[in-house]
């Protein structure tokens, strides 16, 4: 894949969640910023009597809480712009909504909810007209796969998405697609192509203006010159510029992610005690914002920074196998590899069985099992990326 970026990847990202009297809102706004100006247009629209303002406006509200790790005013906001749109009629923003919603599940770790209704968005876009809010559904159907590690299943879609990208000139979907497609490369040990794809993303989206696209291939990058080359403090160096642009939008969960991979980073160089109190950090982190997933792998991070600081073998094991069912329940087949391979480095496995292979309701799996729930095999066959055109 050529690193060369292409003109249309120089215009400026935008922020299409952004609409209506928040329009004009840079895709590098700060979350509290966003969440202030959107409620008070949206309490203007709802006093105007405008739903399909009330439906913009409360998106953008959704959207900031979800990222600001406020989910429960998130969940409701997101719904209200549903309601809001369907009553003014207006599919193309009750797509935004929905993927809103789909996005705020998977964030929470309920990923059947979330291939289910990020596939009505991508619906409900193409039967209103609205590429754009289509795009951002397929994404997020893709994404979704590729977290709970079914690469088969979605790197195709992504490399699809990316060519589309590159061909509307959609930085901010180029930047997003990029780093997807690189962070397979790099949980699957191709380290010098996921190293070259993250820093083509860091370089579009720098070009782009992008702040929060480029903190996101920053901390890929870090995380590839740590693991290939043990390059700490550049890892580090790239981690904290990350860190200063996450600070200023305010973006809780990247934050979080960024404050985890510095406790990898250091852990990989054996500096246990610092990398211990970065997972302490970064578990609080997550539990605040209520995002299962960061919280399950922060907390392997911690179970392993601690055995290697002289904690008893046995706790390290039942903790380990706690972990494992509790990222079946969630339904993320990388993860689980990550539980049992740490295990086995730090030399407590095989792990006893704590139920870590039951079937769960959403999606969860046990050996042999399918990765992805029933629904959203279903929505990643059924993706139509030829319906951006």
């Amino acid at each position: 894949m050529a690193s060369q970026v292409s003109p249309t990847e120089r215009a400026k990202a935008s922020a299409p969640e952004y609409q209506g009297a928040l329009g004009s809102l840079s895709v590098n706004a700060s979350l509290p910023e966003v969440l202030a100006r959107g409620v008070e247009e949206l309490r203007a629209a709802e006093r105007a009597g405008d739903r399909q303002e009330v439906a913009r406006c409360g998106l953008a509200v959704a959207e900031a809480c979800r990222r600001l790790g406020r989910v429960e005013e998130a969940d409701r906001a997101w719904k209200a712009s549903y309601r809001a749109a369907r009553s003014a009629g207006h599919e193309g923003a009750m797509a935004w909504a929905l993927w809103s919603g789909g996005t705020l599940a998977r964030q929470r770790g309920s990923f059947a909810l979330a291939y289910r209704l990020l596939r009505l968005a991508a619906d409900m876009g193409k039967q209103g007209g609205d590429v754009v809010v289509r795009g951002y559904s397929l994404a997020g159907l893709a994404e979704t796969g590729r977290i709970q590690g079914d690469y088969e299943a979605v790197g195709r879609l992504h490399e699809q998405l990316l060519a589309e990208a590159r061909r509307r000139g959609e930085a901010r979907h180029t930047v997003w697609a990029l780093e997807g497609i690189a962070q397979m490369h790099r949980n699957t040990g191709a380290y010098d192509k996921a190293l070259a794809l993250f820093e083509e993303a860091a370089d579009t989206a720098l070009r782009a203006e992008d702040r929060r696209g480029w903190a996101w291939a920053l901390r890929g990058i870090a995380d590839v010159v740590s693991v290939r080359d043990g390059e700490v403090e550049r890892a580090l160096s790239l981690l904290s510029q990350a860190e200063e642009a996450c600070r200023e939008m305010r973006l809780s969960s990247a934050l979080a992610c960024n404050h985890k991979m510095r406790g990898n980073v250091l852990y990989r160089a054996g500096r246990y005690a610092e990398a211990r109190e970065l997972y302490e950090r970064a578990l609080e982190e997550f539990r605040d914002i209520e995002e299962p997933r960061g919280t399950a792998l922060s907390r392997l991070g911690l179970v392993k920074a601690r055995a290697r600081l002289g904690r008893d073998a046995s706790r390290s094991a039942a903790e380990l196998a706690e972990l494992r069912s509790m990222l079946d329940r969630i339904g993320l087949r990388h993860a689980r590899e990550m539980v049992e391979k740490a295990a086995a480095e730090l030399g407590v496995g095989p792990l006893p069985d704590g139920g870590g292979g039951e079937q769960v309701p959403d999606g969860g799996v046990g050996r042999g099992e399918p990765v992805l729930p029933a629904g959203g095999a279903e929505a990643l066959r059924a993706a139509d990326v030829e319906g951006l055109r």
